[in-house]
């Protein structure tokens, strides 16, 4: 048995709770492993693609368990997976070692785009039937939106239609976008959660707020290649990727301000890199204790998880001191807890 003691976040009170299961409980638990310090409900990346090496390869089993356990080791207790490299084993997102999974399948993108290997090709006309089938296996389905810059992103009345038969079944809809149309399209389309935005008009943010939709920025990694891209020869290409990326840390900054709900997330490999991604996002504007929301109890909301309440899934990450005011510690957890059980 665990229990754990200390102040949790978001609130700072001090909470003592008992692992009874799964499930988190005031019950007390004679002869439990006490833990204590300062406790999160357990961290989240909302982002991120494990199980292949590199873009276009199979999902390989045994290194998908290799980069859950590197999430874990993080202190990440639960993962996204918007688009996978294929279906995952049964395992996934059950056993006691890995983190629960939400995942929305292959992406669907239209032909030409993406990368090769990955995902399906559909036509316009049966681009929303097939997205609806994929939310009603997993309640996720993921949408290329946009692709390279000089790409045609999907039409406006297209999302809109993949839009509405994924909420009929249940579902909701991610979109890739890292082109201004693409971006605007989907917000206009009412999708559910924008992957990385890059190039997003600030405009769209009232909507996306107004809506509930959210934003994954992908910081780190979109941050990431700006160097590469600054030594790549004068072009389009380049101008796109430096001017977006360049802008990207203002936005997630902006999206806070106008209420949208940022989630954390790490997109590439290796994975096990959640604490880049907070200090992406600190380093952009955003405040310590916002930026550990997206990857943690905000995601958890979102993703309709509990946090440090009895009745909660019981995870959970221990550190010996607030980590708001010394982000180092992230990088260290004292503890981490997974459906009840410590697993580091």
């Amino acid at each position: 048995m665990i229990r754990i003691r200390g102040n949790a976040l978001p609130s700072g009170e001090v909470v003592d709770l008992c692992a009874d299961g799964d499930r988190w409980t005031t019950d007390p638990a004679p002869g439990a492993e006490l833990i204590e310090g300062w406790l999160l409900p357990g961290l989240v990346d909302a982002h991120t693609h494990p199980g292949a090496e590199k873009p276009g390869d199979p999902l390989d089993e045994d290194l998908l368990r290799e980069d859950l356990h590197r999430h874990v080791d993080a202190g990440v207790t639960v993962i996204r997976a918007p688009g996978i490299a294929g279906e995952p084993p049964a395992w996934f997102g059950r056993d006691p070692d890995v983190p629960r999974a939400w995942h929305a399948g292959p992406w669907l993108a239209q032909h030409g785009q993406f990368f090769d290997g990955w995902g399906r090709r559909v036509e316009h006309s049966e681009l929303p039937g097939v997205a609806a089938a994929q939310a009603a296996r997993t309640g996720w389905a993921k949408i290329i939106a946009d692709w390279g810059p000089d790409d045609e992103p999907v039409p406006l009345t297209v999302l809109r239609a993949v839009v509405d038969a994924v909420h009929a079944v249940g579902g909701r809809v991610a979109a890739h976008s890292q082109q201004a149309a693409g971006g605007l399209a989907a917000v206009a389309a009412g999708v559910d959660s924008i992957e990385h935005g890059m190039c997003l008009d600030p405009s769209a943010l009232a909507t996306m707020a107004a809506r509930g939709s959210v934003l994954t920025p992908t910081l780190s990694v979109i941050e990431s290649g700006l160097s590469k891209a600054r030594s790549a020869p004068p072009g389009p290409r380049r101008d796109w990727y430096l001017n977006g990326a360049e802008a990207h840390g203002r936005l997630a900054a902006t999206a806070v301000e106008a209420g949208v709900t940022v989630l954390a997330g790490t997109d590439s490999r290796p994975t096990g890199r959640i604490t880049d991604e907070i200090l992406a996002l600190v380093n952009a504007g955003l405040r310590p204790h916002d930026a550990l929301a997206a990857a943690s109890w905000s995601a958890r909301t979102y993703l309709g998880l509990g946090g440090l309440t009895p009745g909660s899934p019981a995870d959970a990450v221990v550190y010996p001191a607030d980590p708001r005011t010394d982000l180092s510690l992230l990088a260290n957890p004292t503890a981490v807890i997974l459906r009840g059980r410590r697993v580091r």
